[in-house]
């Protein structure tokens, strides 16, 4: 909402995915809170498995990642994911990265120490 932006318009989402399964399990109940039943449909990656725990720097990188998301309209693919809990259903990229050439607008979340959160909004111009 801070950016103009309306739920149903987002594309793509790459998410922090702690990995773990209080982090994720969250992580995943929180999209579902803020997208509603585009949550179902909205691509979902983290690039955590291809580059691993970052501390300070991965807030940048995921940003990063994004941002040449849209601008190739390419979306990354989660690496060493795991299917079976039932609470993180959502449409996950595993595997291989997927083409979304309508991509136009994707959102990046990362999780800082000490309970920090930061969404960052990539919009495709023109």
């Amino acid at each position: 909402a801070d950016g103009g932006v309306s739920p149903e318009h987002v594309d793509y989402l790459n998410a922090h995915a702690t990995g773990t399964l209080v982090g994720d399990r969250i992580e995943t109940a929180a999209i579902k809170r803020v997208f509603g039943e585009h949550a179902r449909t909205l691509p979902v990656s983290s690039i955590k498995g291809a580059i691993g725990h970052t501390i300070g720097a991965a807030g940048a990188i995921e940003a990063a990642v994004t941002a040449m998301a849209v601008s190739r309209g390419i979306v990354p693919p989660t690496l060493f994911f795991e299917c079976g809990d039932e609470q993180c259903d959502l449409d996950y990229v595993p595997g291989t990265a997927r083409s979304l050439p309508g991509l136009k607008l994707a959102v990046s979340n990362s999780f800082g120490m000490g309970g920090n959160n930061a969404v960052l909004a990539f919009r495709r111009v023109g």
